[in-house]
């Protein structure tokens, strides 16, 4: 496996480093960054509750941003509500946004510690958050690496794939949860997906061998 650039080789104190796993949700005009703009996204720290922080920083983060390409699908603007033309005017411009995002991440990641993005699908947001951080700041925050929820959730439960969608897994755990679609929202209902995953997971005696 390569390494990404501005990645270091030299993974010695990453595997000791304690992690703070951060939700986060996005939402797109459409499937890809490579055509699509990135339009709002909302992030929550997994623990929130148990979280201290800076006094005057709030363990969320959203940001809505100003399209920096033209392509959008009907459905996709539909489901969040937007418009390019209004978030043109009340967007925030696109690398402000990202430095915004990575300054928060740092200041509600403790010293020594790494971030990792945790994603309900990650694979989806994944995309948006690593192209966009790389585009305008040259740099991920996140590294190269995330949780996704559905892929936890198959290999603690031994699940079916098609059992890994949002009904399926907040059934499971009593969590009532619709999407929203407000990026922030969807990340705290994430986030209480992944503890509720997280939870079963460490009740479960360790197998040895």
């Amino acid at each position: 496996m390569s390494i990404p650039a501005g990645e270091s080789a030299d993974r010695s104190d990453r595997a000791d480093r304690p992690i703070t796993t951060i939700s986060v949700d996005i939402e797109a005009a459409g499937p890809s960054p490579s055509g699509f703009a990135l339009l709002s996204l909302g992030a929550v720290l997994v623990d929130e509750s148990a979280a201290s922080l800076p006094d005057g920083v709030a363990p969320h983060f959203y940001v809505e941003l100003q399209p920096d390409r033209d392509g959008e699908l009907p459905g996709a603007m539909a489901v969040g509500g937007f418009t390019l033309e209004g978030l043109r005017a009340t967007g925030t411009p696109p690398a402000a946004a990202m430095r915004a995002f990575a300054d928060w991440i740092d200041t509600v990641t403790p010293p020594g510690h790494r971030p990792v993005m945790v994603g309900f699908n990650a694979a989806f947001d994944w995309m948006f958050v690593a192209d966009y951080f790389h585009r305008y700041l040259g740099t991920n925050p996140f590294g190269h690496s995330a949780i996704d929820v559905k892929a936890y959730y198959l290999g603690v439960t031994g699940s079916s794939w098609t059992a890994t969608s949002m009904p399926f897994v907040a059934a499971r755990y009593g969590l009532d949860i619709s999407l929203t679609h407000n990026a922030l929202d969807d990340a705290r209902d994430q986030a209480a997906l992944f503890r509720a995953v997280r939870d079963e997971a460490q009740a479960r005696p360790r197998s040895e061998g």
